[in-house]
């Protein structure tokens, strides 16, 4: 069965392995980001994992660029599997300014907009077209910070909303075997970090590289989970990517069965369920 999938973000980091995962087991990829030259090169890596491109140059902050994204996926592709809400704006102060959030840059608050907002407008475009399906995915990339303070305010914030938006989204999926959940990856090994010669590589981080996932194990899992007859009993959850792996006896691509952080970075939140309702 092939795959169609949005994947928002998708011209670098985490997106763009997921975008190569998916690719690999057959699927077609849509890629969004707003570097025209990236998405031609990205698709180009996609048909060389084994898979079908279309680029599409959008913006996650202009509402209509996003209308007209899943308007084109229709036109082209004539329907939709999944969506990978990844698009996020992420700033380098965000993981070096000093301080406390009212002494970093306002501009970090960019990542509410595209992160948290934007995997709304996303969702709400491409619900349409799961619902038609009458089978869907929404996964929207979150991490360990929706519980545990890592990079600050505006991060934890954005990863928290995540969550209980895809917990509250998947309520009102659920009647139409559509599913939404928040994805928890482990640390990632980028390209960018891929290509840091070793010698600019700080020894202690050169110790934890090996455990680090790579972006396109996020795709295998999201296949994965798409391929459960059982993914509605997860809808709505915020859910780790390593314990995915294991339970879909998926490997990162150089062999590896990824860890979870639960124990030392916290665990995702329950659902709540109402006496006498479903659990989403």
């Amino acid at each position: 069965m092939s795959i169609i999938a949005v994947v928002t973000g998708a011209t670098r980091g985490l997106g763009r392995g997921i975008a190569r995962g998916l690719a690999s087991k057959g699927a077609t990829v849509c890629i969004t980001g707003r570097n025209e030259a990236e998405l031609a090169a990205v698709s180009e890596e996609i048909a060389a994992a084994g898979g079908k491109a279309l680029a599409i140059a959008c913006d996650h902050t202009d509402d209509a660029q996003v209308e007209a994204l899943f308007s084109q996926v229709k036109l082209d592709l004539g329907g939709l599997d999944i969506l990978v809400n990844n698009a996020a704006a992420v700033y380098p102060e965000l993981l070096i300014a000093p301080g406390g959030f009212w002494e970093k840059p306002l501009k970090l608050v960019d990542m509410i907009d595209v992160g948290l907002r934007s995997n709304y407008v996303a969702a709400w475009h491409a619900a349409p077209l799961l619902i038609e399906a009458r089978k869907g995915l929404i996964a929207s990339i979150s991490f360990y910070g929706a519980v545990s303070y890592f990079h600050g305010a505006a991060y934890g914030a954005a990863k928290a909303g995540t969550d209980k938006m895809m917990a509250d989204m998947a309520v009102d999926l659920a009647p139409h075997g559509v599913a939404a959940i928040s994805l928890w990856p482990g640390f990632i090994l980028t390209d960018a970090v891929r290509a840091m010669p070793p010698e600019h590589i700080p020894d202690d981080l050169h110790a934890m590289l090996p455990h680090w996932e790579t972006p396109e194990f996020t795709g295998l899992v999201i296949d994965a989970l798409y391929r459960d007859p059982e993914l509605m009993s997860l809808s709505g959850q915020a859910l780790i990517g390593a314990e995915l792996g294991e339970r879909y006896r998926v490997h990162d691509t150089d062999g590896k069965q990824p860890i979870s952080y639960r124990a030392n970075m916290g665990a995702p939140a329950k659902p709540f369920t109402p006496a006498g309702g479903q659990a989403a």
